[in-house]
């Protein structure tokens, strides 16, 4: 069986470094907000291209503490509204509700998959305040757009950058194409660690120093509470492991693309749609993601010839129970996608003739 991500094989190739960096980790003895954490999130910055970086306990809090930070910062207030792809996994707008904040959906563009900037401009109203711009499946959304219509309308611009590790545009890393961005670090991301983790990433000074306090109680110095904040550290022994992988994430990177190359050249079955890509680095390929009419039979079909896939996702946010005020909008482009798309295997570690069954698997049905 092809897995749709080996993450045993991924991490097996960082053993022996980890095992070295562990021994260091039990010598020190310092388990939360220590040395680690501190050199990772000075390394992160670093290589997006940012002056801060601050590491949290994952991906959802990284967006939920970025609102709150501006709401602590009077940039925000309760009740203001958030522009938010309506084509999304469910905690972007999970952070928007939790920040006591209002998501406005807005539908993707039907060859990106991210949201359609055309579409932003007819929902903004007096009280939009941000456009939380996600790069679904490591494909960076429509920045040179976005931008022009926050700076239009004087909005903030946040990043959902948990699936876009490394992505660039005009020699820019996502976490650096917008006022600030979260990230996860959840095992099967670009960058992953070996539990939770995220981290937000952001060049605002103010913001900055706001969030490294909110993300610990609130708190600057030991038993001083300046904020009502949360505990939400990036965990020291997830750092050591994000520290020993951040170097290779270029390199791993450029093996996903490597491998979409040939899936968009070679698959040729005029029953799947194959994602629309330029050829540049604005896309990692956090997954691969085709579409079919019969995707539930393609599935099983792949199944059946030993490959193994996953749907990204099978129900939209706006039709999810936890979502009610939403169930009755329409959003048809979101709804078709979720009922058409699929991703393949997708790793640094897929053999190319890993690649090639997939491949002639897929030419077959």
């Amino acid at each position: 069986m092809i897995k749709f991500l080996d993450l045993h094989k991924i991490n097996e190739g960082y053993q022996s470094s980890f095992e070295q960096k562990m021994k260091s980790f039990f010598e020190k003895g310092w388990y939360i907000l220590g040395d680690e954490v501190t050199a990772f999130e000075k390394q992160f910055a670093t290589y997006c291209g940012t002056k801060h970086c601050i590491g949290v306990g994952n991906g959802l809090d990284a967006l939920v503490l970025i609102l709150k930070g501006y709401i602590q910062l009077g940039k925000l207030q309760k009740g203001d509204e958030v522009i938010v792809p309506a084509n999304t996994f469910i905690a972007s707008i999970l952070a928007i509700l939790q920040a006591d904040l209002v998501p406005v959906l807005v539908e993707p563009e039907n060859t990106s998959y991210t949201i359609d900037p055309e579409l932003i401009k007819e929902k903004i109203t007096t009280k939009t305040k941000v456009i939380l711009a996600v790069h679904l499946y490591g494909q960076l959304c429509d920045m040179v757009a976005i931008t022009e219509i926050s700076l239009a309308y004087n909005l903030l611009v946040i990043e959902d950058a948990a699936q876009a590790h490394g992505a660039v545009l005009n020699f820019k890393r996502a976490g650096n194409l917008g006022n600030a961005s979260g990230f996860s670090f959840y095992p099967g991301k670009n960058l992953g660690a070996l539990g939770d983790g995220g981290a937000i990433t952001t060049n605002d000074d103010a913001l900055a120093e706001v969030l490294f306090s909110l993300r610990n109680y609130g708190s600057k110095a030991k038993y001083e509470n300046e904020f009502v904040g949360v505990n939400s550290r990036l965990d020291e022994l997830q750092a050591v492991f994000l520290n020993v992988k951040l170097p290779k994430l270029d390199a791993d990177n450029q093996n996903r693309r490597d491998i979409a190359k040939r899936y968009l050249s070679e698959i040729t079955n005029d029953k799947i749609i194959l994602p629309v890509w330029d050829l540049s680095n604005t896309h990692v390929f956090h997954v691969f993601v085709i579409r079919c009419k019969k995707r539930d039979a393609l599935q099983e079909f792949l199944f059946e010839n030993g490959i193994q896939t996953v749907i990204h996702y099978p129900i939209p946010p706006h039709k999810q129970k936890a979502l009610q005020e939403w169930n009755s909008f329409s959003y048809p482009i979101t709804e078709t996608l979720h009922n058409e798309v699929l991703s393949l295997p997708i790793s640094p570690v897929l053999t190319e003739e890993e690649v090639s069954l997939v491949i002639k698997i897929l030419n077959l049905f």
